[in-house]
This record gives C-alpha cells, structure tokens and sequence, in this order.
C-alpha cells in the first residue's frame, strides 16, 4: 500500500513539473535563411534574446550568446549591439569565438567595462538617450529596467540599452530586458517591436500587452519570454493585443 502511494505521489509529481515548464502550443514559423519582414531587411531568430537583422550590406547581431556553434551558416557580423550584462544578452566566449575584425560592437558602458580589451579593442559606447548613426543605419539608445519593487535589483535605470534601428524607412524597437517603461509606452512610429516578457526578470504578458497597445507598432514579435517557471504563454500575449487593436499584427518566431 505505502509502495502504490510512492508511485502515484511520484507520477503527479512528474506531471505537474512537466505542465509547469511545457512549451506553450503556439504556430511558430519555422526560419531557415530568415524572414523577409521589408525590401532587402530580414530577421533571423537565433535563440531567447539573440538575433539578427540582415540587409543588403550590413549583418546585424543582436545580443549574440550560445557559442559559434549558434551562428553556423550565417554571415559575419558588421554591426553588434549588446543590451546588458547578464549572461543571456552578454556573452564575452561567444564574442571570442566571432569574426569581429570587420564589425562595431556597440554597448552600453556597463557592457563595455566588462568585455576583456583583447576580444574588442574599441566598443562604440552609447548610454540611453543617444544616438549614433553608422552606414545610413541610425541607432537610438533607450533606457531599459525594472518596475516593480521585487523586481529592481534585476535592471536598474540607466546601466543597460535597448535600441531603435532606423533601416531605410524602418524602425525596429529591440526592448532588451525592461518592463512596461513610460520610455517604451511613448515610442512613435514603430515598425517592427522585439518585446520581451517573462518573470521574474522582466514583465508579465499582460504588462507586455498593455505597453504595446499604447506605443502601437505595427508589427510586434514576442522574444525573450524564457523565465524560471518555463515559458511565457505568447498566445494570451497575442489574444489580449488583438483583442484592443485587431491591426497590430504579433508574429511567433522559433526561439526555442
């Protein structure tokens, strides 16, 4: 009797683990060589916080972690932006294992105090509220943090970025890891919006939502929504969007 005990405590205990970290239903698109999202600009979800967004002349990495091994058939980087120094957005062994010779590395200067002078010999540094245009590619540094109170000790004000790109007639807002800041609730003229959501670093979906139903992109794609308890449910984030404006169109990437 005590042994059928064990056994069922043992199988519930299984299931409920499982449930916790299930991966949500949701229709990925599948990338392979990227996907176009405007005239010669595409985007290539590698993994979590890191992509790529590819032009006819520049191969932007984004982020870049997982080892070289994550970036196998992809061209090399001309431009990199780095949004923070935690381990998921800075990777200084994944910098190493890069082709950096022809690229910029662009950070904030938090970032830049911790990459080893020997991986990149000059980091353009660029805080929130700068701007820095390089290859007819206009890069706005905004601010990126935490909210709520149990939350602070993540991101504080000031010591990371996240960007807005200005791509030929695009503009593409990367959120790094921040919650639903006015800076973000008062972004104009959004194209394309990388939005994270996923606790306790970060935001709720509901939070997530709310933000991007105020600054109106108009196209949004969920990223970085890997938390301590699994994955972030993307598709209430999609329903609650739609349900307040059906013209932003949210769009799942394969990340995980």
């Amino acid at each position: 009797m005590k042994l059928s005990k064990t056994l069922l405590f043992l199988f519930f205990s299984v299931v409920i683990l499982s449930c916790k970290n299930e991966k949500p239903k949701v229709a990925v698109v599948k990338i392979e060589a990227g996907i176009k999202i405007s005239d010669g600009v595409k985007i290539i979800p590698i993994t979590h916080g890191t992509l790529i967004i590819e032009t006819e002349t520049e191969v932007i990495y984004i982020d870049p972690t997982g080892g070289k091994e994550a970036f196998e058939g992809q061209k090399d980087p001309t431009l990199v932006l780095i949004t923070d120094i935690h381990g998921d957005h800075l990777s200084t062994s994944t910098l190493e294992a890069l082709v950096l010779e022809n690229s910029t590395v662009v950070v904030p200067k938090a970032v830049a105090d911790k990459i080893p002078s020997t991986i990149v010999t000059s980091p353009k540094i660029l805080n929130n509220g700068e701007i820095l245009t390089l290859n007819d590619i206009t890069i706005e540094a905004l601010p990126m943090y935490n909210l709520r109170a149990e939350a602070l000790k993540f991101h504080t004000k000031g010591r990371g970025n996240g960007y807005v790109l200005t791509i030929k007639s695009e503009r593409i807002y990367i959120s790094g890891d921040t919650e639903d800041i006015p800076e973000m609730r008062s972004l104009k003229d959004i194209d394309i919006a990388f939005v994270c959501m996923n606790l306790p670093y970060t935001m709720t979906v509901e939070s997530a939502a709310s933000a991007v139903l105020e600054f109106k992109p108009k196209r949004v794609y969920p990223y970085h929504y890997r938390g301590t308890e699994g994955l972030s449910d993307i598709n209430l984030f999609k329903g609650l969007v739609n349900k307040g404006d059906k013209s932003i169109d949210v769009i799942f990437l394969d990340w995980y």
